[in-house]
């Protein structure tokens, strides 16, 4: 097994990690990498991601990221060598391939000549589909999807632990986000868009959320997520609610990963934002429907108290899927079984409880 070096890191050695996509799914990374630069301070990381994601790395040093333009320069097979003869002029010690999917694997297969460890992602892909199947429904928690990166790096020899500390820095708040009014009170997000329609809470009875945030907290709600669609859909809160802030659309990315830094609480579905979150230690309410924690995407050392979930009793097939794109007719609305009080209750606890 490799030792960690204990001298000033000089960043000597290096490897290469490959994650293209999806948002959480990056943003699990973040824990993980800053464990195995806090245990391996001579070695730096090339992340070879998507470049939207890239904000997200800004701040951990010995991390820099290679762009993968999937649409443009590295697009097909010829795309593909090219993006593999960049990272080949690193001279890496070592592929970690945190993804395990076609592009990912082709990469790989260009490598296989090269005398460097190859490691890739066991998905546990059987396990999910035990949880996720209809009838004989192995129904237990899997493996966390950071435990899961944590065990390639291993397979490589490298051994680490990940401890709540390893989150993202707090970042300044934008000027343009102070200068549209007085932040008063708590910071409370709310990102209320997922990529599926049985993920996401009715946005009527979220609106019943903000209400009583509004007339009994305070508090300043700052809305995440979506594009135009969603935007207009509750640009209506902004105006209704004098201490809401719609945000979708108003900001570029890097400024909205300052503005969630500085959150007392994110209240997110199974989705991007609040992963975003809990990489920087806010505390972060989930709501669960289709989906379920026990996949393994819950986010990052977030309590269980922290995860509301639909009621399994009268929707029992949950989970139907891991990511949320297939369930049963009728299933979209078990999201829906969480209680807007349940959501108040839990909210003011665990405000009151980081007071």
């Amino acid at each position: 097994m490799r030792q960690a070096t204990e001298h000033i890191p000089d960043r000597s050695k290096r490897l290469i990690v490959l994650r293209f996509s999806a948002l959480g799914d990056v943003a699990l990374m973040v824990p993980v990498l800053m464990a195995f630069l806090e245990t391996y301070p001579d070695y730096s990381v090339t992340l070879v991601t998507r470049p939207r994601f890239s904000p997200i790395f800004n701040k951990i040093e010995g991390v820099n990221v290679l762009e993968a333009r999937l649409e443009g320069a590295h697009k097909g097979i010829i795309g593909l060598f090219r993006l593999h003869r960049s990272i080949r002029k690193l001279e890496p010690e070592a592929i970690v391939d945190l993804h395990n999917v076609l592009r990912t694997k082709v990469l790989r297969l260009f490598f296989s000549a090269k005398t460097i460890g190859i490691r890739a992602i066991d998905k546990g892909r059987s396990e999910k589909r035990a949880l996720t199947r209809s009838s004989k429904k192995i129904y237990k928690p899997l493996k966390h999807t950071s435990k899961r990166y944590k065990e390639v790096f291993e397979g490589l020899g490298y051994s680490f632990n990940l401890k709540s500390t390893h989150i993202l820095p707090k970042g300044t708040m934008p000027n343009n986000i102070v200068d549209r009014g007085q932040l008063g009170g708590k910071l409370i997000g709310i990102a209320p868009f997922a990529a599926h329609k049985g993920k996401m809470y009715s946005l009527t009875r979220l609106e019943k959320v903000i209400k009583a945030l509004n007339d009994h907290l305070d508090c300043t709600i700052l809305c995440f997520g979506g594009g135009d669609k969603e935007k207009s859909a509750i640009a209506h809160w902004s105006s209704q609610y004098p201490n809401c802030i719609n945000l979708i659309g108003q900001v570029s990315f890097d400024e909205e990963l300052k503005v969630i830094s500085n959150l007392d609480l994110m209240l997110s579905m199974d989705s991007g934002n609040g992963h975003l979150a809990a990489i920087f230690g806010v505390p972060t309410l989930t709501l669960w429907g289709i989906t379920h924690p026990f996949a393994g995407f819950a986010p990052y050392g977030q309590p269980e108290e922290h995860r509301l979930l639909a009621d399994r009793t009268r929707f029992p097939q949950i989970p139907t899927s891991i990511y949320g794109n297939t369930y049963p007719e009728g299933y979209e609305e078990a999201i829906n079984t969480i209680s807007e009080e349940e959501i108040i209750s839990r909210i003011l606890a665990i405000i009151d409880q980081n007071a």
